[in-house]
């Protein structure tokens, strides 16, 4: 993408009624940001959608200004402009309708053929909150995958940390210009971030945290991933709405249960009561559900996998099901088996290392 389309694509970001699937209208009918402000605006009014209120301030210069200024910011200050067609651009987000025409980053964020998935929760984390934290990461790190959080207190920081510790790439999604850091207390990780990921963000340097800001940063919080974890919520609260906003882009959602009594585990209980969300104890449940766990595997004869390979009661019971009913989703495995989700799908794990299940597309799995 040239610098002169990198700008007019600010430019179209900046200019207000527009907003980013608007914006998204008129590139497509145009073909790009910069042929948008070389057409005639009675060609524009054609399009679906499009008046007058919105294409307003189309031609004037002030907002060309500010998008020149704000290239240049972003050239001196290493920060990195992606419009939503580029290859840096995170892939999941290119799928939301309403994500930004332009997104900025800045780090060592490397998004390509990677497992994404996002970690929220509630600011007030509680000691069971940071032990699921320390052991999920632990758990899932083997499969190398990306943690997407916002980098505010509790849940947020707690996943960024243990990501780093065990060599994980994070990114922190802001609801600010990249020209600061909130809140000012977590500057201090700045750097390890960066060097483990980064940070992105669609406000503009100058942009300040203000409250609206979070829920749309949330939007990108849910798009950017394949799935996202609530660990901990309140009945009300971001992460909550996080959640909704990633069941709105048809992603794969994870909630972490709790004590009903506990007040940061009642969020989360809802969610799994009204079937929001997947009930979560150990990363083994969510490799499942996403098929992270698909592999090439040198195929043997079942009957052989029989007689060399021990499996305990709960194995055996799994394994004469889908010998005996073919291809079956996890649910209907537990519905039939009458077992636990969550014990079927850390079973189901253990059945793969021993090499007597495989997993399938579609959240299949079938009895080798």
């Amino acid at each position: 993408m040239t610098e002169r389309e990198q700008i007019d694509a600010l430019r179209l970001q900046v200019i207000p009624n527009i907003g980013n699937i608007n914006a998204k209208k008129l590139i497509a009918h145009c073909g790009s940001p910069s042929a948008v402000f070389k057409d005639k605006v009675h060609h524009l009014l054609k399009i679906d959608g499009i008046g007058r209120h919105t294409i307003n301030g189309l031609f004037n210069k002030i907002y060309l200004d500010q998008a020149e200024e704000e290239y240049l910011y972003c050239a001196r200050n290493n920060i990195r402009p992606t419009y939503f067609i580029d290859k840096d651009y995170p892939e999941y987000l290119k799928h939301c309708i309403d994500g930004p025409i332009v997104l900025f980053q800045k780090g060592n964020i490397n998004l390509k053929n990677r497992n994404v998935i996002s970690v929220v929760g509630t600011r007030n984390i509680t000691s069971n909150g940071m032990a699921f934290c320390e052991q999920f990461i632990a758990e899932i790190a083997p499969l190398n995958p990306i943690i997407v959080s916002g980098f505010a207190y509790g849940v947020d920081i707690a996943i960024h940390k243990a990501s780093m510790e065990h060599g994980l790439q994070t990114v922190a999604c802001m609801a600010h210009g990249l020209n600061q850091v909130y809140p000012k207390v977590h500057k201090r990780y700045s750097e390890a971030v960066m060097a483990n990921g980064g940070f992105v963000t669609e406000f503009w340097s100058g942009g300040n945290p203000d409250r609206e800001n979070f829920l749309k940063r949330n939007r990108i919080i849910a798009g950017m991933s394949e799935a996202t974890v609530v660990v901990e919520s309140a009945e009300k609260g971001g992460s909550l709405v996080t959640a909704d906003l990633a069941n709105g882009y048809n992603r794969e959602v994870f909630a972490v249960p709790g004590r009903y009594s506990d007040k940061y585990s009642r969020g989360c209980n809802d969610l799994i009561k009204r079937q929001k969300a997947h009930l979560l104890t150990s990363a083994a449940e969510l490799i499942y559900l996403l098929g992270w766990e698909l592999h090439e595997k040198k195929e043997t004869p079942a009957l052989q996998r029989q007689l060399f390979v021990e499996l305990d009661e709960m194995e055996k019971t799994i394994y004469d099901y889908l010998q005996h009913n073919g291809k079956q989703q996890l649910d209907t495995v537990a519905l039939e088996c009458k077992m636990p989700v969550f014990k079927v799908s850390s079973t189901l794990l253990e059945m793969e290392m021993k090499g007597v299940v495989r997993p399938l597309p579609g959240k299949l799995f079938e009895a080798v």
